[in-house]
Order: C-alpha cells, then sequence, then structure tokens
C-alpha cells in the first residue's frame, strides 16, 4: 500500500516533467480529430482529479455511495478546455493529490475496504479507486509521450 500512496504522491512531479521542456506549440499541438492536445490532456487530468478527490472523501464517509461519472468529452468540449489556463489547473492538480495525503497515510485496513457503487452496478473498493487514480496518469503522461512523438514526425 505504501508504494501506491507514493506513486499517488508524485503524481504532480511526473506530469510536470512530461512538459518540462515543450514549447506552447508542441503543448497546443492537436495531434488529429479526437484526439486531445497535451494542454488539453492537463486540463482533463486535472477535473478528473477534482471528481476523484470528491469520491475518495465520498467513499471514506458515507455508506456504499453512488458515484456517478461525468461525459469527459462533454466537459472538454462545452468547458472548452482549449481556454482554460494550464498552470492554474496544474497548480490544482497538486493541491488536490497532497490534500489528501495525510488521509492516504492514515486509512485503515476497513477504510481501503469500503465499496462504492457506480451506476452500472459496478461495486469497488477505496484501495480499487486509488489504484485508478494511479493508472490514470500513467496511461496520461503514455498519451503526452505520443502526441509529443506524433509532433516531432510531422515537424521535423
Amino acid at each position: 500500500m505504501q508504494e501506491l500512496i507514493e506513486e499517488y504522491s508524485r503524481g504532480f512531479t511526473m506530469l510536470r516533467e512530461s512538459i518540462s521542456k515543450l514549447s506552447e506549440e508542441e503543448i497546443r499541438y492537436n495531434p488529429g480529430k479526437d484526439k486531445w492536445s497535451i494542454h488539453q490532456i492537463i486540463i482533463h487530468i486535472t477535473d478528473s482529479e477534482l471528481v476523484a478527490t470528491h469520491r475518495m472523501k465520498k467513499v471514506l464517509s458515507e455508506p456504499e455511495p453512488l458515484l456517478p461519472a461525468p461525459d469527459q468529452d462533454a466537459w472538454a468540449s462545452s468547458l472548452v478546455y482549449e481556454q482554460l489556463d494550464r498552470e492554474q489547473y496544474l497548480l490544482l492538480f497538486k493541491m488536490l493529490r497532497f490534500s489528501m495525503l495525510s488521509i492516504l497515510h492514515n486509512l485503515t485496513t476497513e477504510q481501503l475496504e469500503r465499496i462504492a457503487v457506480y451506476p452500472d452496478g459496478a461495486r469497488l473498493t477505496f484501495k480499487d479507486l486509488l489504484e485508478f487514480r494511479v493508472d490514470h496518469i500513467r496511461g496520461h503522461l503514455d498519451q503526452i509521450e505520443r502526441v509529443k512523438k506524433d509532433f516531432r514526425e510531422k515537424h521535423k
């Protein structure tokens, strides 16, 4: 469990490092229809973290809460991610992650096994939700690398 919390705590640093040497053109580059730029990915990651932080606290505080899932594509288009301030969102992501650390470091075994329910009937433990947060960053870091590679191949 300690390794999982440690990786969770490094999420912001890993995200920041993945974009540290990129130009604004690279960050704003859109790799294709129905694909996100690195800028949009960062905003999405933060919006997802905002929802996830709420979910995790809900699971720790309420018996078997229902956790609805937002439509990520609707958020991206309706909230016009391209116009949002990436640095503010990165700061928000950092604050959300660090705000959870003292809670995570003090979890009991019983809390790790608390159940959340999704509208489709899926039942997940708190630990499952935490593992998903770590996997979510891993997946998007891989996505950022693919976008960087696509940009470099098209701008040789």
